[in-house]
């Protein structure tokens, strides 16, 4: 491989990345084991990765945001990606490492522009400035030296930040490695910020777990309508989503009230003779056992 000349380094405790060409693609990376991001040269703003198309599922909940935040740049996919397709939305993407901005041109990612901007600074600090419903989609995507979630990118007060910044039909998507204990607490967390919509979304390849929170009332409509709403999408939003689809409609199934059927006018003396108290005291145990499970599941089970 080719590797690309690193800049100066402006700061001795964030990590170099090391990036690299072998005719096909571009790669940055921190150590030898991950890769950080990859670029296609053949088309250069497709989602390479299997967790940048899951980070994408928010499109089935939010399918023309006006205003995303981006926490954490890497080569840039996720940003070229949403500001081709997306073009209606402003975009804000916040990186901490100079570095990586630095490698903005290699990995072709956009010039600054009046609906797209890098933003060189701590993604946690500019979070807990930004104003109350400012965005629709918020995309935490940072990771440190060694793969870990920074603590400043998964506390409490980072999530609550999250849901306060968020507007109340907003979308947070949160790319987690995916290794026990860890990941469970940090699902936790979210669930403690977010409550019941907080989905675990699997990717395929890569050691990553995608997490997904929202609104009660934006998981109902979208658990009744997924499909719907999938083939509403424009077709490279369709193809980006395909592998996506039967694992968030899974998860969602907890959301889904079957359509009320109509019924026939009852008789009187046929509505004394039945017994609804017996029937509906077992139709509540039931639902009350189904939401304990629901519970547990999102309180932070490895999925």
């Amino acid at each position: 491989m080719n590797q690309t000349p690193k800049p100066p380094v402006s700061d001795t405790t964030l990590p170099s990345p090391v990036v690299e060409q072998d005719g096909e693609s571009v790669i940055m990376s921190f150590d030898e084991v991950s890769v950080q991001s990859r670029m296609r040269l053949d088309d250069p703003t497709a989602l390479d990765l299997d967790y940048s198309r899951v980070m994408m599922a928010f499109l089935l909940l939010q399918p023309q945001p006006a205003s995303i935040l981006m926490i954490g740049l890497g080569g840039g996919s996720l940003a070229k990606y949403c500001h081709r397709h997306l073009p209606q939305a402003r975009i804000t993407v916040v990186e901490i490492n100079p570095e990586v901005i630095a490698a903005r041109d290699t990995f072709q990612v956009p010039a600054d522009g009046e609906l797209f901007s890098v933003v060189q600074g701590d993604g946690a600090a500019f979070l807990a400035t930004s104003p109350r419903d400012s965005y629709d989609v918020i995309l935490v995507d940072g990771f440190g030296a060694d793969g870990e979630q920074p603590e400043a990118l998964c506390s409490l007060a980072f999530y609550k930040a999250c849901r306060a910044a968020l507007r109340p039909s907003g979308v947070l998507m949160v790319n987690l490695q995916d290794q026990e204990p860890q990941c469970s607490r940090l699902i936790g967390r979210i669930w403690q910020m977010f409550g019941e919509p907080v989905l675990p979304l699997e990717v395929a390849c890569g050691g990553n777990l995608v997490v997904l929170a929202g609104d009660d009332a934006a998981f109902k409509a979208c658990a009744g309508s997924l499909r719907r709403r999938w083939r509403a999408l424009d077709a490279v939003h369709q193809a980006t989503l395909d592998d996506v689809l039967p694992g968030l409609e899974e998860e969602l199934k907890p959301w889904w009230t079957p359509p009320a059927k109509d019924k026939k006018p009852v008789a009187r003396d046929e509505v004394a003779a039945a017994k609804p108290k017996v029937q509906a005291a077992s139709t509540e145990a039931k639902i009350g056992a189904k939401k304990a499970s629901v519970q547990r599941k999102r309180s932070g089970g490895r999925r």
